[in-house]
């Protein structure tokens, strides 16, 4: 007999997933490689029980929103758009025009699936300008991302 045949595939589901809380200092983060690894971790991709149809993630929060750095001229020449849903209501906005906050956000969501899945991952996700955050009754852990 096999003795791989004995492993049974275990998929998780909402009962035996085990989310943390981590936190996360942007100060002097990349923002792009800040994201794609925070998107990484809010999907559960880091895990071995990850299952691509669950939300198996943890929650981040990021502080020092304001500190986070963008390479190059991008903070200068970088535009956002958006549409008004009109004839002509194409408008755009520059990297330094946009909160620090929203930055981040923006940065996360759109490495997230675009489904329900992603819409329910992305409330996972806690960002914050400065040191402080209202969240210390869950005891996150302090995570270092590479850089």
């Amino acid at each position: 007999m096999n003795p791989l045949s004995t492993y049974k595939t275990v998929s998780a589901n909402v009962n035996t997933v085990d989310k943390k809380w981590y936190v996360i200092d942007a100060s002097g983060q990349t923002l792009g490689r800040m994201a794609s690894q925070v998107a990484h971790i809010l999907r559960g991709k880091n895990k071995p029980s990850f299952t691509p149809h669950v939300d198996c993630g943890d929650n981040i929060i990021v502080l020092n929103a304001e500190k986070v750095i963008m390479s190059g001229a991008k903070m200068d020449n970088k535009e956002y758009l958006r549409h008004t849903g009109f004839p002509g209501g194409q408008r755009s906005t520059l990297a330094k025009d946009v909160k620090p906050i929203k930055l981040i956000e923006m940065a996360v969501k759109g490495m997230l699936p675009k489904n329900k899945l992603g819409s329910k991952i992305y409330t996972n996700l806690y960002v914050f300008e400065g040191n402080e955050h209202p969240h210390a009754a869950q005891k996150p852990e302090v995570l270092k991302l590479e850089k």
